[in-house]
């Protein structure tokens, strides 16, 4: 990585000076552009605020970055209108501050409210506003919104209509499609970013865009190329799809001494190659005895009285029987994989925090070419490892069906035919574990290590919502270049990176937006 030289970090302290002066010019400026201050300075929370800590923890969901040594921000906002934006972003430059936009905070390495300089935080937790047009089939989404909040309100509406959205129901929106968004649809309907079909965007200038005012390289950009690279997005407008009235949901759970291994071998040849109506993923974890579990978990978009036919053809090594499977709504199934029982009062979607908070370090790879049953067992020997006792898991998302059909350049997301599945791997860890937190992180690099030759190469391709720092940064201070931005940026767009980077160029070209892996601009 290339560090940034003396001038450079000279420059930076004679440029934003102490963190404390910053964000006293920043208040400052804030109180200059708005005639009525007070409808601000409400949803302004500095440290001297008693209700600062709350705010920033609120949405926090990977305590690595809750931690107090995790660089704090000057100043959390949270607008309660997308007007309250562009003076933000203005007095956010002219004091020499980074901004971090949050919606859900599910970010797996924080960059959404932590940086390594000055900065301060757009929480979009009062911009959740959702408008649903049933007759239309779309829907309006603030971008502070929640994939739960987004299911209820389409169910509100009507009992066949959905969303081909993720399956953790507290992840907002707005990072969501900003990545791709992949949930347990994308067999039958693709990703949520391909149903995006406008959006409002405040861009480095504090204009306030929507698809036809950004024009096609920017609404291109900010569907599965990280929209926080470009600006704040405040809203969605997706196109909804057509669920049936009745879908069925089944999990089958096999041990290894159960021919777990083997059913896992054979998955990989069935799961991307069924009816696309049917996704089949696979989760396997460690129980508390020292073995390995491996659940199948199913969404069918129809009965049970056609599933079983289906399976019984395609996968019948997997002895699914009718007691495996429950017949419900697509709303209640959003439930169960969500991690509720079914018959869960519906209300809980507007849920927007989780019971438990973990450590927690992900990473995530493609397969183009099954995996041999030997190294399937290869990886079980990682599941023994003292330091995995701690919670571990890996889930296996199979692709084909619409994921093979869509043009690896019609959005950012390029992950598209030839996959056969995602795989994501994570280990999570207690509070009172937290001193050992490089033990744990190093369990997950030792894993990569281990599926390197089992996975796809060159670019060995990773998916952006599973940001993990390990495949490469940007410089914290001054220009990175295009070659060190393409060592991560090639992974998660494959040839999308380039023309990002001249999107980014021509709408960010001073790169304000920006992280440890925000898309950088061109320098001439």
């Amino acid at each position: 990585m290339k560090t940034p030289t003396i001038s450079l970090i000279l420059l930076l302290i004679l440029s934003c000076s102490l963190a404390a002066f910053a964000a006293d010019d920043f208040l400052q400026c804030l109180s200059e552009k708005f005639d009525n201050y007070s409808s601000i300075s409400n949803v302004v929370y500095t440290s001297k605020n008693p209700s600062y800590a709350s705010v920033l923890k609120y949405s926090i969901f990977n305590l690595r970055f809750a931690t107090n040594s995790t660089p704090k921000p000057q100043a959390i906002i949270t607008p309660e209108h997308e007007s309250q934006i562009p003076p933000i972003i203005h007095c956010a430059k002219k004091a020499c501050l980074e901004v971090r936009t949050r919606s859900g905070g599910h970010d797996f390495e924080g960059l959404s409210y932590v940086s390594r300089v000055p900065f301060v935080v757009i929480d979009l937790i009062n911009l959740s506003e959702i408008t649903v047009d049933v007759e239309a089939k779309t829907a309006w989404v603030e971008a502070g919104a929640t994939i739960g909040s987004l299911y209820y309100r389409i169910a509100e509406k009507s009992p066949v209509l959905g969303f081909p959205a993720g399956g953790c129901l507290t992840i907002g929106v707005g990072g969501h499609f900003g990545g791709g968004g992949y949930g347990l649809m994308q067999r039958k309907y693709g990703l949520a970013a391909d149903h995006v079909i406008d959006a409002r965007i405040v861009d480095v200038n504090g204009r306030v865009l929507n698809k036809e005012s950004m024009g096609e390289d920017l609404f291109w950009a900010i569907r599965g190329g990280g929209a926080a690279s470009f600006g704040v997005v405040v809203a969605w407008k997706v196109r909804l799809v057509d669920v049936p009235e009745k879908v069925t949901i089944f999990q089958v759970d096999r041990k290894l001494e159960q021919n777990a291994t083997q059913l896992i071998y054979r998955w990989q040849y069935i799961a991307p190659n069924i009816d696309q109506d049917l996704f089949i993923g696979v989760m396997t974890s460690r129980s508390s005895n020292r073995t390995v579990l491996v659940s199948f978990f199913a969404l069918y978009l129809g009965g049970i009285d056609a599933l079983l036919p289906l399976m019984q053809q395609s996968f019948p090594e997997l002895g699914l029987v009718r007691q495996n499977c429950a017949e419900t709504s697509w709303i209640r199934s959003t439930l169960a994989f969500g991690g509720y029982p079914i018959e869960t009062p519906l209300q809980i979607l507007l849920n927007r925090t989780q019971t438990t908070k973990a450590f927690a370090k992900d990473k995530s790879n493609y397969v183009k070419t099954p995996i041999p049953q030997h190294a399937f067992e290869g990886i079980w020997e990682h599941f023994y490892k003292a330091e995995a006792m701690s919670g571990l898991f890996i889930i296996m998302m199979p692709y084909g069906g619409k994921m093979a059909e869509i043009s690896e350049s019609a959005i950012p997301f390029p992950h598209r035919g030839g996959n056969l599945y995602l795989i994501n791997h994570a280990i999570g860890w207690l509070e009172q574990n937290a001193r050992d937190s490089d033990i744990y992180v190093n369990w997950s690099r030792r894993l990569d290590d281990y599926l390197t030759p089992y996975v796809t190469s060159n670019p060995r391709e990773a998916y952006l919502n599973y940001r993990d720092l390990d495949l490469g940064v940007n410089n914290v201070v001054g220009e990175t270049s295009y070659e060190q931005a393409s060592v991560w940026g090639k992974r998660y767009f494959k040839d999308n990176f380039d023309r990002l980077v001249r999107v980014k160029t021509m709408v960010d070209p001073g790169n304000f937006f920006r992280n440890e892996q925000s898309i950088p601009p061109l320098h001439y």
